[in-house]
């Protein structure tokens, strides 16, 4: 006779994946219920998502799974739900918006004028930042997911639109083919070095991030004897997909609307390099030395898992980039653990970056007595 429990249990691992998708439907939602709501969600998520990593049981086990096409359709919805919610905060900052889109929302009976009428200036900054949080979860994180899928086509044409909503096209060239080589040596721009301030970190990653994917792009193209200015460089084509999104959100939205976006889409990209700076923090690696599991910051925090595509399992990603998000590994016994959840880390680093590095001092310590080679353990003087 079937169990109706274990029926459960194997559709809910399943349909955790859908949280994401899940969570930028509802802020649509909250959005279009107009005074405060906007505001009340970006508090009351932001507190789930700290009291769920810490109270919620560790994700700690890779669960097997029989029909991937479900796991991979709760990436692909991420990308409308994207274009969705960018185009409402568009017209909810913009001049003007299309008659046809006024029309659409006032037939569901939303006053699109009364609801932006009626917003706070607390709202306005609320729409922003979870906006910008959305930006990363829906677009970055499954950006990065798919782009890493390099054989696959439709997955590589989705990854990249995804990423263009940030402006990093780069993304899926550096990241791949630069940090997955580089990552805690010197030259890696994406990995942080110890006692690094967070913001000189995110400009200097930014910038040389750019230089380190023309130049990949360049090499590429030049072993291929194709011209670097033409349709075959995939940065060229990025930023073409970046500005055709920058262009309708003007057309949508008129200057105030296209400023909205790429005011969001620079706090996303913000919000990356704050990620990469957890990622790697402090920890090093002796040139021509594979990347072992102590080479990244790991976490089995239950939310931060599921919203980053388990991009938290840090160490096994490095180890093969080949596996899916469901296949990677988090109980990888030197793999080190943050000590909380990579969202939890990212708001900690990024409004208290002398407490995380007071934290993370004690972790480091523990690292180099535990994890590092001797030549790791001689690269920094110890730090209290």
């Amino acid at each position: 006779m079937p169990n109706p429990s274990a029926g459960n249990q194997e559709m809910l691992k399943y349909l955790k994946y859908y949280i994401p998708a899940a969570t930028g439907i509802l802020f649509i939602i909250f959005i279009m219920m107009g005074q405060n709501y906007p505001t009340y969600f970006f508090i009351g998520w932001s507190l789930f998502l700290f009291i769920g990593d810490y109270i919620l049981p560790r994700d700690k086990e890779i669960q097997p799974f029989s029909y991937p096409g479900i796991l991979n359709f709760s990436i692909y919805i991420n990308l409308p739900i994207l274009v969705c919610l960018i185009f409402l905060v568009v017209s909810v900052f913009g001049n003007h918006s299309p008659n046809w889109y006024v029309e659409m929302l006032h037939s569901m009976n939303v006053d699109l004028a009364q609801i932006v009428g009626s917003f706070t200036l607390l709202d306005r900054l609320s729409i922003v930042f979870q906006t910008t949080l959305l930006i990363g979860i829906l677009g970055t994180v499954p950006g990065h997911e798919l782009t890493h899928r390099k054989q696959n086509k439709f997955d590589m044409f989705i990854g990249n639109w995804m990423l263009a909503f940030s402006w990093d096209c780069t993304f899926a060239i550096e990241h791949v083919y630069g940090h997955h080589k580089d990552v805690c040596l010197e030259e890696d721009p994406a990995s942080a070095k110890r006692g690094e301030n967070i913001y000189s970190f995110v400009i200097q990653a930014t910038v040389l991030e750019q230089l380190s994917g023309w130049k990949l792009e360049t090499e590429r193209l030049n072993r291929r004897n194709q011209n670097v200015f033409s349709v075959h460089n995939r940065m060229l084509i990025g930023f073409s997909r970046s500005l055709a999104i920058t262009i309708l959100t003007f057309a949508f939205g008129g200057l105030n609307g296209m400023a909205a976006f790429l005011l969001c889409a620079l706090i996303a990209k913000l919000f990356l390099e704050a990620i990469n700076y957890i990622e790697h923090y402090g920890l090093v690696r002796e040139r021509g030395k594979p990347v072992e599991m102590r080479h990244s910051w790991n976490s089995n925090h239950f939310l931060s898992s599921i919203y980053l595509c388990n991009v938290t399992r840090h160490s096994d990603h490095h180890r093969s980039t080949k596996l899916n998000f469901w296949e990677l590994n988090p109980a990888h016994e030197d793999a080190p653990l943050l000590p909380y959840g990579y969202l939890s880390m990212l708001y900690l680093v990024l409004v208290t970056p002398f407490l995380y590095k007071k934290i993370m001092a004690k972790k480091l310590v523990h690292w180099d007595l535990n994890n590092a080679t001797e030549y790791e353990q001689n690269f920094y003087a110890v730090q209290f």
